[in-house]
């Protein structure tokens, strides 16, 4: 549970960085909110710490060379998040008409969900997991377990996180229903910017954390301009 939280935490704060100044689909440069959830966490990060933890205790040591023993280390990691990645975005192509993200444009891409740009993105993190982070997580672990009053952080955390889950599920759900009315999948980064021009036209200022009070009331009509404008 406190890997979840960790990860979940600097997973958004990364996400937050690379949409703001790196990704290409943002050319406007303006601070994005990732992921579909209102809070500054993203589950795929926390549960994705929690799969390269576990798979540092592999025991790989049947190769002999300590670079190459790390590389073969770094390649199933890589590998590892990748394949968590796919089952992730697909669960919400097939079950929400949601796509999270989109690698359509990235060569070798498979259904637009992962590609191998993305994944040689993972082996490098996973080496900065490696040296740099997980020594660190087994001191916060073992601070945690002398700490536990923390447990109170935690568990605020967790009680948030599953309003959040549920909020923002109820508001997918109709975005799910006008995508299986048109037929289409809807491209997440895309109704966010729906969205923002939305409210642009509307002149209402667009709260980083939270939506406003036409996107609630007018969310309909954000998809009918959305569905329009592609």
């Amino acid at each position: 549970m406190f890997l979840f939280f960790s990860g979940s935490l600097l997973g958004w704060g990364l996400e937050v960085l690379w949409r703001r100044f790196f990704s290409s689909n943002n050319p406007e440069r303006k601070w994005i909110n990732p992921g579909f959830l209102t809070g500054p966490y993203l589950p795929l990060y926390g549960l994705s710490l929690i799969i390269l933890f576990l798979l540092t205790f592999i025991d790989v040591s049947f190769v002999e060379n300590k670079i190459l023993r790390e590389t073969v280390l770094f390649v199933l990691m890589a590998l590892s998040i990748t394949f968590f990645e796919y089952i992730a975005g697909l669960i919400f192509i097939k079950g929400m008409k949601i796509k999270l993200w989109d690698y359509s444009k990235s060569w070798g891409n498979i259904q637009g969900i992962i590609c191998p740009l993305y994944t040689f993105f993972w082996y490098v993190l996973n080496a900065i997991y490696y040296f740099l982070i997980h020594p660190k997580i087994l001191e916060w672990l073992y601070w945690f377990t002398n700490h536990l009053t923390f447990c109170l952080v935690v568990g605020f955390f967790y009680g948030v996180f599953t309003i959040d889950v549920v909020y923002s599920l109820k508001i997918m759900t109709h975005v799910r229903k006008f995508a299986k009315e048109n037929e289409l999948v809807i491209r997440l980064e895309n109704l966010h910017a729906q969205i923002r021009k939305t409210n642009e036209e509307n002149k209402e200022k667009v709260h980083f954390w939270l939506t406003t009070k036409s996107e609630k009331l007018s969310l309909k009509d954000v998809l009918q301009k959305f569905y329009l404008s592609k």
